[in-house]
């Protein structure tokens, strides 16, 4: 190995779509390459969220130390350079106590944030341009917002779907408050290298209908966990914060106010999970350093696990 490559911190990368076995991936490679889990998942930061992120348990705790999941609360805004930092930290203690970091989540846009050494725009947020743009949100649609963004950021409007508000507002002030789009800006920020030497593992099936039955099947397991009592708590706590927009609550809230009726909102709960699993693998295949490792149907886990541990043996000489 170069020494380039000697000077840089080896980072394991678990991604891929939701449902597709990443959080027992990471667990079984924690052991092998005595590693701690640091998480990469917009939602699963928020505290009182278990259910719908799918967070790893207790148990799967106490298995192998996580940092970075469950230790926000949902009125708290965090962007993606707050997690860039936390995770930089995260990974130098983990290194420091003689570990190997272990990046695992579906959030593209933070684990590629991270490990290419995107310094991020560092323009302020302006509340009062944030409520001017929610006002246009709420009275045009959120499609009039993103058609602002295409306007002026095209590159970065087509990797937003328009009900991603929060983003394209925040696209939308880095262009008003800075005069560079957010791709612009990013361009201008790759000015130093990764410090990361990162074998990333993604996770996609042969069969796409095997990913979306397990998807189906994830939500009956959630409602069966008590997602719908964790749902009306969330509701009831009349949360408007970026927390709010997780899949699995906004789909509930028209049966909890009495406007539809439970079968078509799980229904839906279901499509938005399975159009989300395909945005996360249409960010994730852009990439060419990714490892894929498609899932055959009933295929031992075992499979998985010596894949990806005879590809990061090799990636890190170890």
């Amino acid at each position: 190995m170069s020494k380039k490559l000697q000077d840089k911190v080896n980072l394991i990368v678990i991604c891929g779509p939701t449902a597709s076995g990443k959080t027992e991936l990471s667990l079984r490679l924690a052991e092998i390459f005595d590693g701690e889990i640091i998480g990469a998942d917009s939602m699963q930061i928020y505290r009182g969220m278990d259910i719908v992120t799918a967070m790893p348990t207790k148990p799967e705790r106490e298995r192998v130390r996580h940092r970075l999941i469950d230790f926000l609360e949902p009125s708290e805004s965090f962007s993606v350079a707050d997690y860039v930092k936390l995770a930089k930290e995260a990974i130098s203690e983990v290194v420091s106590n003689g570990k190997m970091p272990i990046l695992c989540g579906g959030t593209g846009l933070y684990i590629n944030s991270l490990i290419d050494g995107i310094s991020l725009d560092e323009t302020r947020e302006n509340q009062q341009f944030r409520e001017k743009m929610l006002l246009l949100a709420k009275e045009y649609g959120n499609e009039f917002l993103h058609k602002k963004l295409e306007k002026v950021d095209p590159k970065r409007a087509k990797e937003l779907h328009p009900n991603n508000v929060k983003r394209v507002i925040r696209a939308l002030e880095i262009y008003e408050f800075s005069g560079r789009s957010m791709t612009e800006s990013n361009i201008l920020s790759r000015n130093t290298p990764s410090i990361y030497n990162s074998c990333i593992i993604g996770l996609d099936f042969e069969n796409r209908q095997d990913l979306y039955d397990r998807i189906n099947k994830r939500v009956d397991i959630m409602f069966e966990q008590g997602l719908l009592q964790e749902a009306k708590k969330f509701f009831a706590m009349n949360n408007t914060t970026t927390s709010a927009q997780a899949i699995g609550y906004k789909e509930l809230f028209p049966y909890i106010k009495g406007e539809q009726p439970l079968e078509e909102c799980v229904e839906k709960l279901k499509q938005r999970t399975r159009n989300y699993a395909k945005r996360q693998l249409t960010w994730f295949r852009r990439d060419e350093r990714v490892n894929w490792y498609k899932i055959k149907k009933n295929e031992p886990f075992q499979n998985i696990v010596n894949f990806s541990e005879k590809t990061i043996a090799f990636y890190f000489k170890t």
